[in-house]
């Protein structure tokens, strides 16, 4: 895979948000998976690797963007493996997000807000055993034309404040911190 995509990844890992025991301990966890600029950005290097993944808010920070997954049978943010054509996570993400939703963003506007999530998958998964994701926010306007994706099911805005039950563990907070974060 792209050594640019490699160092980007060890370069967010170093930078990331840590205001949090919890964010601390995530840092951590994703350093000794990417201690230096060759750590496992493709599926290829191994059953644990980085994904990148893209959160996306309305304009007013109220509602977000999520994909039933038809795998996990969750609803979580569009996002997935790394391609060799990504110069980096944003790239990715952004990439990520058009392929499952429609949703086109040319560019981030500000500094990039992110957060690192590594959880395990089920063998729905196949040889994938665990996802190191880097979360990138976005913001766009929830008038968008919407597509759903051969690896959903739906696609559908929620409000922060009543985000559906089938929602994996943690991804609540991981929502309104990054959300918190725009704001800041």
């Amino acid at each position: 895979m792209n050594a640019q995509l490699a160092a980007d990844v060890h370069r967010l890992v170093l930078g990331a948000a840590t205001a949090s025991e919890p964010e601390r301990a995530a840092q951590a966890d994703f350093t000794t998976f990417f201690p230096d600029e060759h750590g496992p950005v493709s599926r290829d290097d191994g059953p644990d690797h980085a994904t990148a993944s893209a959160l996306v808010f309305d304009m007013t920070l109220t509602r977000t963007l999520l994909v039933f997954h038809a795998k996990g049978q969750f609803w979580v943010q569009p996002g997935g493996h790394l391609e060799s054509g990504d110069a980096s996570i944003a790239d990715a993400a952004l990439r990520e997000l058009r392929e499952e939703t429609g949703v086109v963003v040319s560019g981030f506007a500000g500094p990039l807000v992110y957060d690192l999530d590594h959880h395990g998958l089920s063998s729905a998964f196949g040889r994938c055993s665990s996802h190191l994701d880097i979360g990138v926010a976005v913001v766009v306007s929830d008038d968008v034309a919407l597509i759903v994706s051969d690896e959903s099911e739906d696609v559908r805005w929620w409000s922060i404040e009543a985000l559906p039950e089938q929602i994996p563990a943690g991804f609540r907070e991981r929502v309104r911190r990054l959300r918190d974060r725009i704001v800041a």
